[in-house]
């Protein structure tokens, strides 16, 4: 499924396409699809919410699938092993923050489905070190979602600060947050849910959430850290109102409306933290999978074929889909 001009997901702008069979290069392996979750990141490459790159270009980046070709000098990674592609695909690995672990702010990272091709395809390639085993717990659709909401939402835990049994904050319940509250529940943390889909609302009880209220609501009780994954740049001052002195709110999209001016007694002072989240790095998706698989982690999916790829972003940004939407290819 190829785009090759940005537009409106409304107009179908996914083309079915044949091409040819990509081939791995040196340290690369390919990836024969089984499954690939589609992102709300795809959403906003499809629609020019991010910055221009590669076109045409094949968007997917939770890609589950078997390894069926390995290119020269692949050692870690053989025919036949089942892996994943998650949104970041290559570094420079020699720059300071590749050096100090911190390669999801590499200057020269590439990105899976934005700057080559990604999993809305039959085959993908993919760096040998960028493949991620899949834990045999999970099933491919199971897994996908996984991938880069899993993994995202993740990481928003670690830079949101929260500690086992603290109270979390959640606004917007869609993919990500759906597993995420599966990891902070698994922590003892106390969970409450600001949406105002009540269908969303419903699977947030479902998983353990102690309060569920709507986006601007102000909770019952103070909050130690909040994650923000609705792109509602509106929300940012509420979130941090809701926040207990010395809280952190970590924002965890790739794409925001613009935030309002924020008053600095109300939102800020007392040693409020805002943070941003920025892709993820190998070890965070090494981690994550670990610990979904301990869990264990179970993803609500909706799944589409690959060719209604297009009718599966737009129940996503409509936010009909429960959980993730996960396009089955292989």
């Amino acid at each position: 499924m190829i785009l090759e001009n940005d537009a409106d997901v409304g107009t179908n702008p996914l083309k079915c396409q044949e091409v040819d069979d990509p081939q791995p290069g040196p340290g690369q392996v390919r990836v024969q699809v089984q499954v690939c979750g589609v992102c709300r990141t795809d959403l906003h490459v499809v629609e020019g919410e991010l910055p221009p790159s590669t076109r045409p270009i094949i968007p997917g980046h939770e890609t589950v699938g078997i390894v069926d070709r390995v290119g020269a000098g692949v050692r870690k990674v053989k025919e036949g092993d089942r892996v994943g592609i998650a949104w970041l695909q290559n570094t420079c690995g020699q720059c300071e923050f590749c050096q100090s672990g911190r390669e999801n702010l590499c200057a020269q990272a590439t990105f899976t489905g934005y700057h080559v091709h990604g999993g809305y395809a039959e085959y993908a390639l993919v760096s040998e070190i960028f493949a991620y085993p899949i834990p045999s717990t999970f099933s491919d659709e199971e897994a996908a979602p996984l991938l880069c909401a899993g993994i995202i939402g993740y990481r928003a835990l670690r830079r949101s600060q929260v500690k086992p049994g603290q109270r979390l904050g959640l606004y917007g319940f869609g993919a990500s947050a759906h597993i995420t509250i599966q990891v902070a529940c698994h922590w003892g943390c106390s969970v409450y849910v600001f949406s105002h889909r009540e269908q969303h609302r419903s699977l947030a009880r479902e998983l353990g959430a102690v309060w569920v209220g709507g986006s601007t609501e102000m909770p019952p009780d103070k909050l130690h850290s909040a994650i923000m994954f609705a792109p509602a740049g509106e929300l940012v001052s509420p979130a941090l109102q809701a926040l207990d002195r010395g809280g952190t709110l970590a924002i965890a999209g790739i794409y925001m409306t613009p935030i309002p001016s924020l008053d600095y007694d109300r939102d800020l002072f007392q040693e409020r933290t805002l943070q941003s989240v920025t892709a993820n790095t190998r070890q965070d998706a090494i981690d994550l999978l670990q610990e979904a698989a301990v869990i264990p982690i179970r993803t609500h999916t909706e799944p589409f074929p690959l060719e209604e790829a297009n009718t599966a972003l737009q129940k996503l940004k409509a936010g009909s889909i429960q959980g993730a939407g996960v396009l089955k290819i292989g």
